[in-house]
């Protein structure tokens, strides 16, 4: 994070109080990013709103732009712009369509979360980072260089934001299930499975200085323990990351993507591995 010399943020012109804002002056405040302010509309002229809000962030010592751009879609749109400005991270606030669909993300927010090449930061609840937790999730039962690669990439992530905001780190891995049928004796005891998960946390707990207290080995599918435990421990943002080939579509820690980010009542970081970022970098720029 501290590598991010650029913050996309979009901001939504009905929603003057942006949370996307706020967040993104906090990243910026400890990265010294520059800030450009993205209004995705093609009809009205958001001109003086931005005007505004430039002079106030100019004024607090931030760097800032403003632009107004419309492009086939919201988030085809805001991906031309994160390429053209070449920003290393996109904030977006999710603002939930009806009652009833208040926890589910739109199209809109799925497409971004798909197509764009850098990490995205939904924003979904207007908890301070400040002195929170931060959760990062990863799969320990995935240990080719990929996912490896990723697990480095999401830890170090929440270690960042931890530490712009505060806030203390906690790290969880779903592990299966027991299954007498395994062929591994391993997998047939909770105990065993368990011990082979902590084991291989080891290395990472090392490297990033994570004690036992902050992490949480769980048995279950993750789609219901990552949610659970972002909400046990109140969370305020969770850090978690996808190795799909074009983003989300095809798995997030196990094709759960939908449902870890609908169920989150957190903020939410999603990464992706550098192969990804490369490719959907490719498709982007092919059009």
């Amino acid at each position: 994070m501290q590598a991010i010399r650029s913050i996309l943020v979009v901001i939504e012109p009905e929603h003057s109080e942006s949370l996307a804002l706020k967040r993104a002056k906090l990243i910026a405040g400890v990265t010294q990013a520059h800030l450009h302010l993205l209004v995705c509309d093609k009809k009205h002229d958001h001109a003086g709103m931005l005007g505004v809000l430039k002079a106030a962030l100019l004024e607090d010592g931030y760097s800032v732009t403003t632009e107004q751009a419309w492009n086939d879609s919201l988030h085809e749109t805001i991906v031309d712009v994160q390429q053209a400005e070449g920003c290393g991270l996109v904030v977006k606030q999710h603002f939930p369509d009806s009652p009833l669909k208040k926890a589910l993300l739109t199209p809109a927010d799925w497409k971004l979360l798909r197509y764009c090449p850098t990490p995205v930061l939904l924003v979904k609840t207007s908890k301070p980072w400040t002195g929170g937790v931060i959760l990062a999730a990863i799969d320990v039962g995935n240990i080719d260089g990929e996912h490896r690669t990723l697990h480095a990439s999401i830890i170090d992530h929440g270690y960042d934001i931890a530490s712009l905001a505060k806030a203390h780190l906690h790290v969880i891995s779903a592990h299966p299930s027991p299954m007498l049928s395994a062929a591994d004796p391993t997998f047939q005891l909770k105990e065993t499975i368990e011990a082979s998960y902590r084991e291989q946390c080891k290395a990472f707990q090392a490297e990033f200085d994570i004690d036992d207290d902050h992490l949480h080995i769980e048995e279950g599918p993750a789609d219901v323990l990552i949610p659970y435990m972002a909400k046990k421990l109140g969370a305020s943002v969770t850090v978690i990351g996808t190795v799909a080939r074009t983003g989300l579509s095809g798995a997030l820690i196990g094709n759960t993507a939908e449902v870890v980010l609908d169920a989150l009542e957190s903020d939410v970081l999603v990464l992706k591995p550098d192969t990804v970022m490369d490719h959907l970098e490719e498709i982007v720029t092919q059009h």
